[in-house]
């Protein structure tokens, strides 16, 4: 038993290893998931039905679904074909992309492992045009493409429930995964971004800034859409209480970046 409990460690031991040299696209930064991918994007078809059965979308002759979704497969478009130009298309394998819109006051848009995406009409007032929705569309499918889901699910599974694989957590307690699972990617909150840390949050910045250059849309107007946002009532917690960047911080980042995303940007493509 001794010798069997040593031989799943080093096993486990040399897949983390594996695992850990995974890079992020574009920022190069090197992470970490432990949970499976695939049974990740399955729970994400399962969800993402749930949620539209006590969720219904609005019908696919309004103009504002018909917006999401021609921003939405444009960036997704673009995003793919970076991936595809740079050797890194096994992040969007699988992946089916859905865009849908539900009526719902929320400020929020989220997208789960495999493409599929919720906007809600709350956010639109603040996205403002089809540029505007094409910053919250670039910044939510580059936290699906940087597996930043996966990254959280792994450091929950770590501290919450002492390292256990999804799969025996799923097997032994479906209820405890499924609540981790829709905490991890915002659904039904309020702002789901707020799932996610800093560190992701200012890399989904950087990577959707590139996607939605490569898609045809200035991303100059992505700081424009996030001081917006800041603007959107109540008071911001400081920074190092918040999973979010500041908002001085997050306009210095992205211009910091700007010059690099303007790079892929080409009016009119």
């Amino acid at each position: 038993m001794k010798k069997t409990i040593q031989r799943s460690a080093i096993a486990l031991a040399a897949i983390a290893l594996i695992v850990a040299c995974a890079t992020v696209p574009i920022t190069g930064r090197r992470q970490l998931n432990l949970a499976n991918e695939s049974q990740l994007m399955a729970m994400g078809v399962t969800e993402y039905g749930k949620f539209l059965n006590e969720n219904p979308p609005m019908p696919d002759n309004d103009p504002r679904v018909q917006q999401t979704r021609k921003v939405g497969q444009r960036i997704a478009e673009a995003a793919t074909r970076f991936l595809n130009e740079n050797s890194m298309s096994s992040r969007v394998a699988g992946f089916e992309w859905q865009f849908n819109v539900v009526n719902d006051n929320t400020v929020n848009a989220w997208c789960m492992p495999g493409g599929k995406v919720v906007v809600y009409t709350g956010i639109l007032p603040v996205t403002q045009d089809e540029v505007g929705l094409a910053v919250v569309m670039g910044h939510e499918v580059s936290h699906a493409i940087a597996r930043h889901g996966n990254e959280r699910m792994s450091q929950g599974l770590a501290l919450q429930f002492g390292g256990v694989a999804l799969e025996v957590l799923t097997g032994e307690n479906p209820g405890v995964a499924r609540d981790l699972f829709l905490q991890v990617y915002g659904v039904g909150g309020a702002l789901g971004m707020l799932s996610y840390s800093r560190k992701h949050e200012t890399e989904a910045d950087k990577l959707g800034l590139v996607f939605m250059a490569m898609a045809g849309y200035d991303p100059r107007e992505a700081p424009k859409f996030w001081e917006r946002m800041s603007q959107g009532g109540g008071q911001a917690p400081p920074e190092i209480l918040s999973t979010h960047p500041s908002d001085q911080t997050r306009m210095r980042d992205l211009e910091a970046f700007m010059p690099e995303a303007l790079k892929y940007y080409k009016p009119g493509s």
